[in-house]
C-alpha cells in the first residue's frame, strides 16, 4: 500500500505541474473579454442599424427592425441577458485598468437597458419631438446619416423604407392597446403631430422630400439604373409610404386625439412615477431623485438670475430683470438677419474668431470636417439646435444644425454659447474624438451618456471668454441665458412630471426667468414632455464636471494643466457621471506625485 501511495505521489505533482498557470489564466480571461467586447458592439449594431448607419457602418444600411414589437423587445431582452451570463464568467480583477472600466461600463449597460425594458413605452411611440416618422423623412431626403452615393445606397434605402410602413401599422396597434389602458401622450402634443405627418400622406412622389434622392441622382448611375430606380421610388413613395403615413395620420387625427390625456407629465400614465424614476436615473447616470432636482433647479435658478442682474446692470437697462428680458425677446438691433444664409455666416464667422485660441485649451482636435446647416423646413418649428456625429471615415462631417423658421427673428443673443455647445468645442470635440479614438474598444467609441455628453456641451459654454467670445455683455448674457435654460429644465420638467404641474405653469416659469420668445418656450416645453427626463442631463452634468475641476484646481495649484483637464475628461469616452469621478480623483492623486 504505501508502494503504490509512493508511485502515486510524483504522478499527481507532475499532473499538478501541467496545470495551467496563473499566467495562463490571466490570458484565457483576457482573451475572453476581448472577444466578448468585439461581439457585444458588432452584436448591438445588428441590433440597433440606424445607430450603424449614423456611425459610418454601412453593413445594415438596409435594414429598419420594428423596434416596437413584442417580438424585438424580446430579442432585446435576451441580448443584454447573455452578455449579462458573459460578464459573469469572467474574472474583473485579472483584467487592466482600463479593461476594468470597459467591464464596468458593459455591465451598466446591460442592467440599464434591461431596466427600462419593464416599461410600456412602446404603447406611445408617437411624439412630436422624436419620432420615427420625423427620422425616416429626415434620412429619406438625402441630408441625414443614409448614404445615397451607390446603387446599392438607392437599393438598402427602398428596404428600409418597407421596415417604416410595417413600423407604422404597428403603431397604430400600439397606440390602439394603450388607449384601453392609460398609456397615451398629452393631447397638446398629440395636435402637433398631425400636422407633420400631413407633410407626407399624399402625393404625387415628386413633390415629397422622400424624393429628393431621385432628384439628387448621380450623374455615373447607367440611365438603366436611373430610369428603373426612379420608378421604384415613384412606386414605393405612393403606394406604400404615403398609404401608411394616411392611416396614421387618419387614426391619430380621429380616433387618438379625443383619447389623450389633459395632463402634462408621465406621472398621469400607469406607473408614471417609477418610470420617471427610472428616466431621472437613465438620463443622469445618478441617483438624485425628482425631488432633490427640482429643489436644486430652484436654487440654480436664483443663483443665475443674481449674475444676469449684474449684466443688466452694465447695458444700464431700466427696470427689472423680468422687463430686460421682454427687451431682449423684442430689441431689433438683435435680430440683423434677413435669411437663414446670414445666420450661417454668422455661425461661421464666430468659428473663425474662436479657431486661435483652441489650441490654449485642449492637446488634440478631431480629424472630421464639421458644417452649419439650417434644420429642414419640415420639422424647423419643432425642433431644438443639434449635432449630427460625422462618420469614421471622414466621408460624412460633423453637422451643427440650427433652426430658423422666422430668420428675420432669430437673435444673435445665445449665438455664441449655441456654437461652443452644439459644435466647437462641445458636441463636435466630445463626440467625434471619442469616435476617432482607435485606443477605445469599439462599443466605447459609439457609447452615449446624455448626463457627460450635454454636460460637457453646457460645460464648454462657460469656456467662451478664453476662446475670444463674449467681449458683447449681450453675447455674454446669452450665455447665461442659456445655463439658465438648462436650470429651468430641472424645475419644469421635474414640475411636470413629478409634481404636478400643468404645461401652462411650465411655460409661465419659464417667460419669467429667461428671454426666449414665447414660440420658443412652448416649443422647449412641449419637448419635455414628450421626452421626460432627458432636459435634466444637461446641468446634472455640467455641475459635476464644474466641480471636478475646481476641486483638481484647488488640489493641484500650480501642477493644474487646462488642456490635461480636458484631455482627461474627453479620453475614455462616454462616462456615467460616478465612473467620471473617480476617474478624476484617480489623475488628481496620480499628478500630486508626478
Amino acid at each position: 500500500m504505501k508502494k503504490t501511495l509512493s508511485f502515486l505521489i510524483p504522478a499527481l505533482m507532475l499532473l499538478y505541474a501541467c496545470g495551467p498557470s496563473d499566467q495562463e489564466i490571466a490570458q484565457k480571461n483576457q482573451a475572453a473579454f476581448d472577444s466578448l467586447k468585439v461581439s457585444y458592439h458588432s452584436e448591438s449594431f445588428r441590433l440597433n442599424p440606424l445607430r450603424a448607419t449614423s456611425a459610418g457602418d454601412n453593413r445594415y444600411n438596409d435594414r429598419l427592425p420594428n423596434t416596437i414589437t413584442e417580438a424585438y423587445r424580446q430579442e432585446q431582452k435576451t441580448f443584454y441577458e447573455k452578455y449579462q451570463n458573459h460578464l459573469a464568467s469572467i474574472d474583473r480583477s485579472k483584467l487592466s485598468e482600463d479593461d476594468q472600466l470597459s467591464y464596468d461600463l458593459l455591465t451598466y449597460e446591460c442592467e440599464r437597458s434591461l431596466e427600462g425594458l419593464q416599461f410600456k413605452d412602446y404603447l406611445m411611440p408617437i411624439s412630436q419631438i422624436r419620432s420615427l416618422t420625423l427620422m425616416v423623412a429626415q434620412l429619406g431626403s438625402g441630408t441625414g446619416n443614409q448614404p445615397f452615393k451607390t446603387v446599392k445606397d438607392y437599393e438598402n434605402w427602398l428596404s428600409r423604407l418597407d421596415g417604416y410602413v410595417a413600423w407604422c401599422d404597428t403603431a397604430i396597434v400600439n397606440m390602439r392597446k394603450g388607449m384601453a389602458s392609460g398609456y397615451v401622450i398629452p393631447k397638446a402634443l398629440t395636435v402637433k403631430v398631425i400636422p407633420q405627418l400631413a407633410n407626407f400622406d399624399h402625393g404625387p412622389a415628386e413633390d415629397l422630400l422622400y424624393f429628393a434622392p431621385i432628384k439628387n441622382i448621380p450623374a455615373d448611375f447607367s440611365e438603366e439604373d436611373k430610369s428603373r430606380l426612379t420608378a421604384a421610388y415613384k412606386d414605393k413613395i405612393e403606394n406604400s409610404v404615403v398609404p401608411a403615413n394616411k392611416r396614421l395620420r387618419d387614426f391619430i387625427e380621429v380616433e387618438y386625439l379625443p383619447a389623450c390625456r389633459e395632463s402634462s407629465g408621465i406621472d398621469g400614465i400607469p406607473g408614471g412615477k417609477e418610470y420617471y424614476d427610472y428616466l431621472v436615473r437613465y438620463f443622469t447616470t445618478t441617483d438624485k431623485t425628482a425631488d432633490e432636482i427640482f429643489k436644486l433647479g430652484l436654487s440654480e435658478v436664483d443663483r443665475i438670475s443674481a449674475e444676469m442682474e449684474k449684466v443688466k446692470e452694465e447695458v444700464g437697462f431700466k427696470g427689472d430683470l423680468k422687463a430686460f428680458l421682454e427687451s431682449l425677446r423684442t430689441d431689433l438691433k438683435l435680430r440683423p438677419f434677413k435669411n437663414g444664409e446670414d445666420i450661417i455666416a454668422y455661425y461661421n464667422a464666430i468659428h473663425d474668431k474662436m479657431k486661435p485660441n483652441l489650441t490654449r485649451l485642449f492637446e488634440r482636435a478631431p480629424k472630421a470636417g464639421f458644417e452649419v446647416r439650417r434644420i429642414e423646413a419640415f420639422r424647423e418649428r419643432t425642433t431644438a439646435a443639434n449635432y449630427n456625429a460625422g462618420s469614421e471615415d471622414g466621408t460624412r462631417p460633423g453637422v451643427f444644425y440650427f433652426p430658423s423658421p422666422e430668420p428675420e427673428n432669430y437673435s444673435i443673443v445665445g449665438t455664441e454659447n449655441l456654437f461652443l455647445h452644439e459644435a466647437i468645442p462641445g458636441h463636435h470635440y466630445q463626440i467625434m474624438l471619442k469616435i476617432e479614438n482607435k485606443e477605445l474598444p469599439d462599443f466605447r467609441r459609439y457609447l452615449n451618456y446624455g448626463a457627460y455628453t450635454e454636460g460637457w456641451a453646457l460645460y464648454t459654454e462657460s469656456l467662451g471668454k478664453d476662446l475670444g467670445l463674449y467681449t458683447d455683455p449681450y453675447l455674454y448674457f446669452g450665455m447665461l441665458s442659456s445655463e439658465m435654460h438648462r436650470a429651468i429644465r430641472l424645475v419644469v420638467d421635474a414640475g411636470m412630471h413629478s409634481q404636478g404641474w400643468t404645461r401652462e405653469q411650465a411655460i409661465q416659469f419659464s417667460k419669467d426667468h429667461e428671454a426666449a420668445s414665447e414660440q420658443n418656450i412652448i416649443s422647449e416645453i412641449e419637448r419635455y414632455m414628450g421626452m421626460p427626463g432627458q432636459a435634466l442631463s444637461y446641468k446634472m452634468g455640467q455641475l459635476k464636471i464644474l466641480e471636478l475641476r475646481a476641486k483638481a484646481e484647488k488640489e493641484l495649484g500650480d501642477k493644474f494643466d487646462i488642456r490635461k483637464f480636458h484631455s482627461q475628461i474627453l479620453d475614455s469616452g462616454s462616462l456615467p457621471l460616478e465612473t467620471l469621478e473617480q476617474k478624476i480623483n484617480q489623475w488628481i492623486e496620480s499628478s500630486k506625485n508626478s
